[in-house]
């Protein structure tokens, strides 16, 4: 493989010369290209309309990191969940480990926001409003004339709107729709941080998808610098079958590779490298070029595949993509961490409740033959809306008697405690220590079940 032949009238980037070159990337086309149009269609409608579905009063996500409370699936994580959060991150991160390690960086070129964004939202605009990008490339290498002016125009002021949308949406997704709301109809006074934080993140996303662009994948997200350390030559990538495709050559004879050079691979690359070249951190497999190859390999007459998703030992050796007991192992990896992570977020309690002794307080023997025991309870309601509530003890035998105010339901989001007598027949003590377990009941809805330590004098 020719791993440093220089690629003649190529668009580069700029790393070479130390100055960032305007990336014209010419508009793929393309069966994958096609999916990820019809995936980013799905993306976009689950996008802008996660923040308006609620379900128990919770929105299906939310990420209120002022008040460290977090929704997944309309379920509320508090502070109190820390450890639960703690161990969800951590499935999380090894998550993504394992799947760039067999997967690579397909995440960054078929799911990822800023992808998505610009390649099917921001830039099919700017080919719908500018042309093709050879057309863009002499457009900005002549003078402007008053037409140019007038699309440049209307392309940023387009640009500025759904910058405009894309802020108050992920705004939606911080403060909640409902407050969101409220600064989009109540006067700018009354919330002044709200307005400031949307002309904020929607400048912000204007300059990345206006201005910025490719950077964010080449230099600054760091995932994409992790590469490196995560991949290794069994992670399947993008690559070039050099094998099959050198030596290069636009003439057509028995000893040359079948790659013509024709540099179509590198003109449909939005991050503007060479795939040619070989595994580089700057791809974010988004197969471009491998539509692009196959269209030149039908013209020519060659084998698609010339440029397709494979492994570098997978080229080295010679032999076709293939399943290995690796990558099975480690998909059936990731499927018990998903499944893991799934069952932490649907078996959380809505409910959550400490129950203790009141310390100082002894045991009392009482006229109707029973022994009881006071205890605190401290309990919480995680979701955003009243919910009715009881205690209930699981043995029949035991009874609860409540000192002071006896709560009935609890509010959305508030500590609240009531102090009781957990009291049991003389005759149905077996142990001076008994594990006695309280349900949390919402109407007949068990909502949690708690442990409290009964002492006597057995």
């Amino acid at each position: 493989m020719t791993q440093n032949q220089e690629i003649p009238n190529s668009n580069k980037t700029g790393r070479e010369n130390k100055k960032r070159s305007w990336v014209y990337a010419m508009q793929p086309k393309g069966r994958l290209y096609n999916y990820r149009k019809y995936l980013s269609y799905f993306y976009l409608i689950v996008f802008f309309a996660l923040p308006f579905i609620k379900y128990n009063g919770n929105p299906m996500f939310k990420f209120d990191f002022l008040n460290g409370e977090f929704t997944f699936f309309s379920v509320l994580f508090t502070p109190q969940d820390f450890v639960l959060m703690a161990m969800g991150m951590l499935i999380f991160v090894f998550f993504i480990i394992i799947f760039t390690l067999i997967y690579g960086r397909v995440f960054c070129g078929w799911i990822c926001p800023q992808t998505i964004f610009m390649e099917m939202v921001f830039r099919r605009i700017e080919y719908w409003i500018e042309g093709d990008a050879n057309h863009q490339k002499l457009v900005d290498k002549k003078k402007w004339t008053t037409e140019i002016y007038l699309r440049k125009t209307i392309k940023h002021i387009l640009f500025l709107a759904i910058s405009f949308l894309i802020s108050n949406t992920f705004l939606a997704y911080i403060i909640g729709i409902d407050e969101l709301w409220k600064i989009i109809t109540e006067p700018v006074s009354a919330h002044l941080g709200g307005f400031i934080a949307i002309i904020f993140f929607t400048l912000l996303f204007y300059s990345v998808y206006a201005f910025v662009r490719e950077l964010v994948c080449t230099v600054i997200c760091p995932y994409g610098r992790l590469q490196g350390v995560l991949m290794d030559k069994n992670s399947i990538v993008v690559a070039y079958n050099y094998l099959r495709g050198e030596p290069r050559s636009k003439k057509r004879s028995e000893d040359v590779g079948d790659c013509i050079d024709c540099n179509m691979c590198v003109n449909v690359c939005p991050t503007n490298i060479d795939i040619r070249k070989g595994t580089q951190l700057e791809c974010t497999n988004c197969t471009a070029c491998i539509d692009a190859c196959d269209m030149m390999m039908r013209k020519i007459g060659k084998p698609e595949k010339l440029i397709t998703f494979a492994s570098e030992n997978n080229i080295a050796s010679g032999k076709p993509f293939e399943f290995s007991w690796r990558i099975k192992s480690y998909s059936g990896v990731l499927v018990v961490l998903m499944g893991l992570l799934t069952i932490l977020l649907f078996t959380r309690t809505t409910f959550d409740a400490t129950i203790l002794r009141v310390p100082g307080q002894l045991m009392q023997n009482n006229s109707d033959g029973t022994i009881g025991n006071m205890y605190r309870i401290k309990v919480t309601n995680k979701s955003n809306k009243s919910l009715p509530y009881r205690l209930v003890p699981v043995d029949p035998e035991v009874q609860l008697s409540y000192v002071g105010k006896h709560l009935d339901s609890l509010q959305g989001r508030v500590l609240a405690e009531e102090t009781f007598f957990i009291k049991i027949p003389k005759d149905k003590i077996k142990n001076r220590k008994e594990r006695l377990k309280i349900k949390l009941m919402s109407n007949d809805k068990e909502m949690a079940v708690k442990e409290a330590i009964f002492v006597s004098d057995y």
